[in-house]
C-alpha cells in the first residue's frame, strides 16, 4: 500500500469545465481542476484548482479546505462578511456553504474534499 503520494505534478488531465454547484453570475471567469489523488475508499480527494477573474455562486454539499498559492479571491458567504485570501493563505468551507467566490486575480490553490 502506498501511504505517500506527491502532489501538484499535474499529470492528471485538467478538467475544464465549470464544477457543479458553480454558477457564473460576474464577468467570464473559466477554471481547471486537477484531481491529483483519490483515497482508497473515495472519501476524498486533493488537487489543484485554478480560476480566472470573475465571480461565482458557489454552493457545497461537502467539506472543502483551501490553500491559496496564487491570486487574490474574497469569499462572502450569504448573510456574513466578505473575506478576502491571498497567498499563504488557508480556509475551511463546510458542507452545506452558499456564497460567492469574487476571484479578483487569478487564482491557483490546493484542496482538499471530504466526500462522504
Amino acid at each position: 500500500m502506498n501511504t505517500l503520494t506527491k502532489l501538484i505534478d499535474q499529470t492528471a488531465a485538467p478538467i475544464e469545465t465549470d464544477l457543479e454547484g458553480w454558477e457564473v453570475i460576474d464577468g467570464a471567469p473559466t477554471m481547471k481542476t486537477w484531481i491529483e489523488y483519490k483515497s482508497p475508499d473515495g472519501s476524498l480527494i486533493t488537487g489543484c484548482w485554478q480560476a480566472t477573474p470573475g465571480t461565482y455562486r458557489a454552493t457545497y454539499n461537502t467539506w472543502e479546505f483551501i490553500h491559496l498559492i496564487e491570486g487574490e479571491v474574497v469569499i462572502t458567504p450569504d448573510g456574513g462578511e466578505p473575506q478576502t485570501f491571498g497567498p499563504g493563505d488557508a480556509a475551511m468551507l463546510e458542507d452545506g456553504f452558499t456564497g460567492t467566490w469574487e476571484i479578483r486575480k487569478t487564482v491557483y490553490k490546493h484542496f482538499v474534499i471530504k466526500l462522504s
